[in-house]
Formats: structure tokens, sequence, C-alpha cells
């Protein structure tokens, strides 16, 4: 690789594994560059992911999808996971624990009261 490359992979230190990072490490040691391994911007959003909280889980995906509508309708961000796992083969809800829907910590209470509201 040229150091142009490794500068660039240096860049999504974030989405290597961890042998991949120490030689990474290794190699631009080794060459007496400059380049600092900075994490990417995968690593910040499963940072931001981490304060999310799950309020609801349904076992169908009629349902999920009706509560994050309401909560879309309100204005408050929220997520469906293993979503698509259910919608591949809905007898992996069980499976999966239900299709979650996660909204950030500090919604968290407004989004309770708001699906409490449209049972």
């Amino acid at each position: 690789m040229s150091d142009g490359e490794l500068e660039k992979l240096a860049g999504e230190v974030g989405t290597l594994s961890d042998v991949a990072t120490e030689t990474l490490r290794a190699e631009i040691s080794q060459r007496g560059l400059t380049i600092a391994p900075r994490e990417s911007v995968r690593a910040a959003d499963e940072e931001k992911d981490s304060k999310r909280v799950t309020i609801r889980q349904y076992l169908n995906l009629q349902e999920a999808l009706l509560a994050k509508s309401v909560l879309d309708s309100a204005a408050i961000e929220c997520f469906l996971f293993d979503e698509n796992i259910v919608r591949i083969d809905w007898f992996w809800s069980n499976a999966v624990g239900g299709i979650k829907l996660r909204v950030r910590q500090e919604d968290a209470a407004a989004a309770i009261a708001l699906l409490d509201q449209h049972p």
C-alpha cells in the first residue's frame, strides 16, 4: 500500500478488526509516518446508538410500524431494530426477542407516554 492508502485506512480504524488495527499501527511505525489512526464516523454512530433505549418490543411488523409512525408524527426520532430479520422470516421474531423500538434516552419518557395513549 502507498502512504496515502495507509492514511485513508487509518481514518477508518473503527471498521478494522483488532489484528488489522495492530498491523496497521505496526506498518505506520515501521515506515516512520506520523499518521495517527482515528476512529471512524461508524464508531461515533455506534456510541450514539448506545445512548438509545428500547421502549417496546413487538412480535409482528405491523404493530411495530404503527408505533414507529406514532412517534414519527410527534417528531420523536425512533428506530426499529431486528426489523429486517422479521421481514425475512417472521418465525425468527421470537428468537431475536421481537422487533425493538428504540429512542434516544432523553425522549424515552415522552415516547412511552405517547404510545400509552395509542394502545
